[in-house]
C-alpha cells in the first residue's frame, strides 16, 4: 500500500475519534440572589436613569412647546396668560376616556417630585383633557416647565397657565 491512500483513512479516523469525544457540561458556580441593598442601589439607579430621560425628554419639549422663558415672559405681557395645544396625530386619541382627578393627581405628582415647582403654590384643575394652572412660580423659566410637565402628561390635549411669577413681595408691597 502506498503511503498517500492511507492519509486520506487516517484523516478520517482521527475526525471520527475528535466528534466522538464528548464535551464536558460547563460547572457554573451557583450564585446567591442580591441583597436587600444591592436591589435597593439597583432601583435608585433605575429611578436616576428614568429621571434624566425625563428631564432631557422635557428640555426638547419646551422649546417645541415655545415654553421658554422669553415665550413665557412674552404670552404674560400680552394676555396674562400662557396656552398651549398638544397636537395629536390624525385618527389618535388622547389617553381614551379622560379621568379628570386621575390629570389632576398625576401632574401634581409630577409638580411634588420637580425640586424647583411647589406643587402647593400651584392649583391645577382639568376638565376634559384641558388643564388649568392657577399660583405662583419663581421664574418664567419654572412657569414653561410646570406647563410642560402638565402638557407631557396623556391625556391632556391643552393646557391654559394663569401662572404668574412670584415677586416675593405680599399685597401690601413689602418684602
Amino acid at each position: 500500500m502506498k503511503p498517500c491512500s492511507l492519509l486520506p483513512f487516517a484523516l478520517l479516523t482521527l475526525l471520527a475519534v475528535g466528534c466522538s469525544k464528548k464535551s464536558e457540561p460547563e460547572v457554573t458556580p451557583p450564585t446567591t440572589p442580591p441583597t436587600l441593598s444591592e436591589r435597593a442601589e439597583s432601583a435608585v439607579d433605575k429611578t436616576k436613569e428614568a429621571a434624566v430621560d425625563t428631564k432631557d425628554a422635557i428640555a426638547a419639549k419646551l422649546v417645541e412647546w415655545k415654553l421658554t422663558p422669553s415665550d413665557i415672559k412674552d404670552d404674560l405681557a400680552k394676555s396674562g396668560r400662557v396656552v398651549r395645544d398638544k397636537t395629536v396625530a390624525a385618527g389618535a386619541t388622547v389617553g381614551g376616556v379622560i379621568d379628570n382627578a386621575r390629570l389632576v393627581t398625576v401632574i401634581n405628582g409630577k409638580y411634588v417630585a420637580d425640586k424647583d415647582l411647589s406643587a402647593l403654590k400651584i392649583n391645577v384643575d382639568a376638565s376634559e383633557g384641558v388643564v388649568t394652572l392657577r399660583g405662583t412660580a419663581a421664574s418664567a423659566d419654572l412657569i414653561g416647565r410646570a406647563i410642560a410637565l402638565a402638557l407631557h402628561t396623556d391625556g391632556v390635549t391643552q393646557v391654559v397657565s394663569l401662572l404668574t411669577i412670584d415677586t416675593g413681595e405680599t399685597s401690601n408691597g413689602t418684602m
